[in-house]
């Protein structure tokens, strides 16, 4: 009996799709990024406290070799440094380890009981060509203040000696979806136990998350066994389905798969022969089986969204909830690849956008320059920005980590970006991810996003966006605990006006036995681009605010050094709130090429915001004193205009200036249209249209219309475009060409009338649906069927070949005489292939496309399809059978299917046409 398989999944057919012809991979100057991590042991087994800090390098794409220069300080719990050590590391293509040593304190008196810090600095230069680079402590200093922006730094706590635990208030453990299980208690008693709120504790139940990961959908979902960095794109075997089975299996509540943005077309580049309904049909069943899966496994959330941005002068971030997919590459034909169009490094305009649809995202792996740039700055302030961006990443696990025991010890710490987006003015709360590219998701490490849902709600995408935009979030390293800020009995991620003191309470709980070691309350004040520091030790702390706009969170370090970070509360301190508006004055200067427009800014609290209007419109923004920002003056008419600067503090108080009147005048305006004539050639057959254009400055591109109608484009001299003749009726056409230039000029051209005279088609195959049955066709026995089990393409008759699932072969064949005379020779039919493989590399079952001869002799090979290209439609096929004119030949079909599992190749609507 014949099976009736599983259709395929559609991310795999569409890979097959995707990158058809095209097997480019890497985008290297996207993705290539110094990176440098460090692991400190939090506690020492030794008496003497020594212990090995371990130094990792790498650098992804890397094309040359390079001098990775580097320095550690043990610094003390005074602030002065213990200890330093440094040196010069080659590197190239594989990563790089380096242990250093600490032999411990001599004395407890010059090296005290304590925390103490463990900071890195690294920097990457090209190594020289001869010669070694300079390794003493001068070098190495010089090189590391010579970097700027491109050293990493990395700073992790130790424990030294014996340090007396802080005070900690009583806080139960708010309720997770999973609790302890009993032999007694059936599946319902546990539901029930999940949805009661826990007795004296805030009504949150905790869902335990890991937000960053990825699958064959874009680079990731490499097998643990052979998995070492990126995978590329669309080539893994394991897909979103595989990586949400995989987190709910390891005890995960939530797993997003954030794919790559660009990587869609099936590249790591740009794909210029990718098909845009293939690409936003990859990202729509990835939504779909997200959907799916939540619908199979309710208590379990399924996140697919993805990853949009560059590393390289850019910055990635997660969008948790677009239905649509974003980018910015263009195909060869001008089609963009992708739904929405989002420029590549306009952070600005993609938050935005992100505002205007409801969109939620986090901001991930952050660095605190180079990244995330608006109006020029690092993690640049806007107010749209600020509804949008709800979460930062402050920890990650080595993304290529193929850990599965939780027990990786690459991690990297981005606490100082978030707190420069804090400081920048963006309401962001912590997250901790693991950013896997290989299938063990949310298994390299114990650390997980807390995400408090009231209890007694469902855990749904609704849900979990709704606790986003809250803030109601904290980042733990330990899947155990939990901590959870209140001041004056609000929690983390509200924003209140508070008159008086305030109490601050880091409510702490751990599951397994965990203490605290430290506790840590930073304060910090939103759009003043400062420091934050620390206002207390304790969990429990009482202060009185200067009036103004602050912020807050706590930072708990347990005993085995693992860390939590609460969501920060916004606190306006002075009753009822700032309500004094920033004072605002204007300035232009230029009028052509760069204009520069200023402002003088000024507030009683401080300046978040200084955003820029030209006859209304926002041209730019800036929140970095002093205030200006560059216009392009070619994006702006010639004559007056006028501008406007706008002021914001962090309480929304908006100043407007009086309006300035300046004027553009830019000098080369090309307003020349192109000239153009058309002409074509032939009547039947391929049929030629080309064009003859020219211009003052250049023309960019040239568009053909018959009858009015689009048919094609060229860009390149000379202009022309085959035409299929058989689109066309037979009668008289008109051609038509349009000339563009760069300054999107045009001009159309007189029309050329010209007369199709296609031969009537004969159709040479019999019975070519199948409908009167095996009549004119050859076929193994119940090949040629109307069995339920597949439909036809079209009627109820079609030709299935295989499907046993067990060593079979099938064939069905009709001979068919081409005509000497014939000026062409054209062989179609319609084909759907289902397997129950699940191998997308193996090809187990085949079908062939023969022509044979009349003695049964192969002639020709036209293609071999197989389990590879399964799908869930009909697809149709054509070939050009004109080199067999004047012969008598067998257009064959053969189907052969391994021993195990089965695949159908279901064949409909075969026609061979001559003219």
């Amino acid at each position: 009996m014949r099976q009736n398989t599983k259709k395929l999944l559609p991310h795999l057919a569409i890979f097959l799709a995707l990158t058809a012809g095209n097997a480019a991979f890497a985008s290297e100057l996207d993705h290539r990024e110094f990176e440098a991590t460090l692991h400190v042991p939090y506690k020492a087994a030794a008496q003497n406290e020594a212990r090995a800090f371990t130094l990792e390098f790498d650098y992804p794409y890397v094309t040359t070799a390079q001098d990775i220069s580097w320095r550690v300080e043990l610094v003390g719990p005074n602030g002065h440094v213990v200890q330093r050590w440094n040196g010069v590391q080659r590197l190239f293509k594989n990563a790089v380890k380096v242990d250093v040593k600490w032999n411990g304190r001599a004395d407890p008196i010059s090296n005290p009981d304590g925390t103490y810090q463990v900071r890195m600095q690294a920097v990457a230069n090209d190594a020289p060509l001869a010669g070694k680079a300079d390794k003493s402590a001068a070098g190495i200093d010089a090189a590391l203040a010579a970097g700027g922006a491109d050293v990493i730094e990395q700073t992790w706590e130790l424990s030294v000696g014996k340090t007396a635990a802080p005070a900690m208030p009583a806080f139960q453990a708010l309720n997770t979806s999973k609790p302890a299980r009993t032999a007694a208690k059936t599946q319902d008693q546990l539901s029930v136990q999940t949805m009661a709120p826990a007795t004296g504790s805030l009504p949150y139940t905790v869902y335990l998350a890991n937000l960053h990961s990825q699958t064959n959908h874009s680079d990731g979902g490499g097998p643990v066994g052979s998995c070492s960095g990126s995978q590329a794109p669309l080539s893994a075997p394991f897909g979103p389905s595989d990586a949400f089975a995989y987190a709910k299996g390891r005890g995960l509540d939530m797993l997003m798969t954030s794919e790559h943005n660009h990587m869609f077309d099936g590249s790591s580049g740009t794909n210029t022969s990718a098909n845009p309904a293939t690409a936003k049909a990859l990202y729509q069943s990835g939504l779909t089986a997200a959907a799916d899966f939540n619908a199979a496994n309710p208590n379990f959330l399924a996140v697919y969204g993805m990853e949009w941005g560059v590393i390289n002068n850019g910055g990635h971030l997660n969008i948790f909830n677009s239905s649509d997919l974003l980018g910015w590459e263009y195909n060869s034909s001008g089609q963009l690849i992708a739904d929405i169009l989002t420029e590549k490094t306009d952070y600005a305009g993609l938050y935005t956008m992100m505002r205007q649809r409801g969109y939620v995202g986090q901001f991930n792996h952050p660095s605190t320059s180079g990244q995330f740039l608006v109006g020029g700055v690092p993690l640049g302030y806007s107010a749209d920005g600020d509804q949008a961006m709800a979460l930062c990443e402050v920890l990650n696990t080595s993304a290529f980590s193929v850990n599965t025991t939780e027990t990786e010890t690459g991690r990297s710490n981005f606490e100082a970006a978030c707190q420069k987006a804090l400081e920048s003015g963006f309401h962001v709360a912590f997250s901790t991810n693991q950013d896997n590219h290989c299938a063990n998701w949310g298994a390299s490490y114990t650390n997980r996003t807390g995400i408090l849902i009231p209890t007694g709600t469902p855990l749904t995408q609704d849900s979990f966006v709704a606790a986003v935009k809250a803030r109601r979030v904290f980042a733990s390293m330990d899947k155990n605990s939990q901590l959870v800020l209140t001041a004056n009995g609000h929690v983390m991620g509200e924003r209140f006006a508070n008159s008086g003191a305030l109490n601050l309470v880091a409510n702490y709980a751990n599951t397994a036995g965990q203490t605290v070691s430290t506790v840590s309350i930073i304060e910090g004040v939103p759009g003043r681009n400062g420091t934050p520091t620390e206002v207390s030790s304790t969990a429990s702390t009482t202060i009185t605010p200067a009036n103004g706009e602050h912020y807050y969170y706590a930072k708990v370090t347990q005993s085995d050094g693992k860390i939590l970070w609460s969501a920060p509360v916004w606190v306006t301190q002075g009753g009822a709130g700032d309500s004094v508006q920033p004072t605002v004055s204007a300035a232009e200067s230029g009028t052509s090429g760069t204009i520069v427009v200023s402002a003088n800014a000024s507030d009683n609290v401080g300046v978040t915001m200084v955003e820029f209007y030209v006859d209304n419109v926002l041209k730019a923004s800036s929140n970095v004193a002093p205030y200006s920002a560059s216009i392009n003056s070619t994006t702006l008419a010639n004559g007056s205009h006028s501008l406007v600067a706008r002021a914001y503090d962090a309480a929304g108080n908006v100043g407007v200036s009086t309006a300035v009147a300046f004027s553009v005048n830019n000098s080369t305006v090309d307003s020349t249209p192109p000239a153009v004539t058309a002409a074509e050639s032939g009547s039947s057959g391929a049929i030629t249209l080309s064009a003859s254009a020219s211009d003052n400055v250049g023309v960019s591109t040239v568009e053909f219309y018959v009858d009015n109608v689009l048919k094609g484009t060229d860009s390149t001299a000379p202009y022309a475009l085959t035409l299929d003749s058989l689109t066309l009726s037979n009668a008289s056409h008109a051609l038509t060409a349009r000339a563009y230039d760069a300054a999107n000029n045009s001009t159309l051209s007189a029309p050329v009338n010209f007369t199709v005279s296609n031969v009537a088609a004969v159709q040479r195959i019999v019975n070519p649906g199948f409908e009167s049955g095996a009549a004119s066709w050859t076929a193994s026995t119940g090949v040629i069927t109307t069995d339920a089990g597949q439909a036809a393409h079209g009627g109820s008759w079609k030709a299935w070949l295989n499907g046993y699932g067990a060593a079979h072969t099938d064939s069905v064949y009709q001979q068919v005489a081409i005509p000497a005379a014939a000026t062409s020779a054209t062989l179609k039919f319609w084909l759907k292939v289902v397997s129950a493989e699940t191998t997308t590399t193996g090809a187990f079952d085949t079908l062939k496309v023969q022509v044979r001869s009349s003695s049964g002799a192969v002639l020709a090979t036209l293609a071999t399809y197989s389990n590879l290209n399964k799908g869930a439609t009909f697809v149709e096929k054509s070939f050009d059978l004109s080199a067999y004119k004047g012969q008598t030949v067998r257009v064959y079909f053969e189907g052969v299917e391994g021993s195990t599992v089965a695949t159908s190749f279901v064949l409909d609507d075969v026609t061979l046409s001559t003219q």
